[in-house]
């Protein structure tokens, strides 16, 4: 585990304590601090009464308030990263998930194992930024230790997986990168799913870049490039 100076703290969120006991334990095991709700009403309360909470887990089917509504809630405030669990592989409940600025979303049953590497990618990402690192592109500036994104001079609101996507497309400028790559790199852990997560985020991408989301070309049967136009 990469933290073992510092102990972030992870809110788990689940109707089901079996569930709740899982993840928790595999997530003490990598050395996080966990505290735990069984409904939506009390995860918000938990969540706005602790200022250390650096990521949440969030069951979608909830008694109370379901999770798609913590999420609402959550994001009117803060930009905490995101898992959703859910039982249902509905396509719509996944784009849902995109469209609230989830980070992450994942299907049950799932491995614990794969859960707390997607924690572990998320947290490491955020944690190791360097405090000097601006990336610039045709008018468009990212500055990664403020977390934040102009285009034109103007500051654009990108959920986290944005930001790290629109980031490797800067790093990477004009190289054709493939679906695979762009998973391996900006998810950061084996992923099983297909590129409808890449698609997904990069037409969310295109439209909040405006005329400049033109920069992101797609490579047919391939993947994407970024050219400066």
């Amino acid at each position: 585990m990469v933290f073992e100076m510092d102990r972030l703290k992870i809110l788990v969120v689940d109707d089901e304590s079996r569930m709740r006991k899982l993840v928790r334990d595999f997530l003490v095991k990598s050395n996080f601090d966990v505290v735990e709700a069984e409904d939506g009403s009390k995860a918000l309360d938990l969540f706005f009464a602790d200022k250390e909470i650096a990521l949440i887990i969030l069951d979608v089917m909830m008694p109370k308030m379901d999770g798609w509504q913590v999420c609402r809630e959550i994001r009117a405030y803060s930009k905490v990263p995101i898992i959703m669990l859910t039982a249902k592989t509905d396509e719509r409940d996944e784009l849902q998930g995109f469209d609230l600025g989830v980070d992450e979303y994942i299907s049950k049953p799932f491995s614990p194992k794969i859960l707390v590497a997607r924690v572990d990618a998320i947290l490491r990402r955020t944690k190791q930024i360097s405090q000097d690192d601006v990336l610039q592109a045709g008018g468009i500036v990212i500055n990664k230790a403020a977390h934040s994104v102009e285009i034109d001079g103007k500051p654009i609101d990108l959920s986290y997986k944005e930001f790290e996507l629109l980031s490797y497309f800067l790093e990477n400028r004009g190289i054709a990168l493939s679906r695979e790559n762009i998973l391996n790199n900006v998810w950061n852990y084996d992923y099983f799913g297909d590129a409808r997560t890449i698609d997904t985020h990069v037409k969310k991408l295109r439209g909040k870049m405006g005329e400049k989301g033109d920069m992101i070309k797609t490579i047919w049967g391939m993947g994407y490039k970024f050219e400066e136009n």
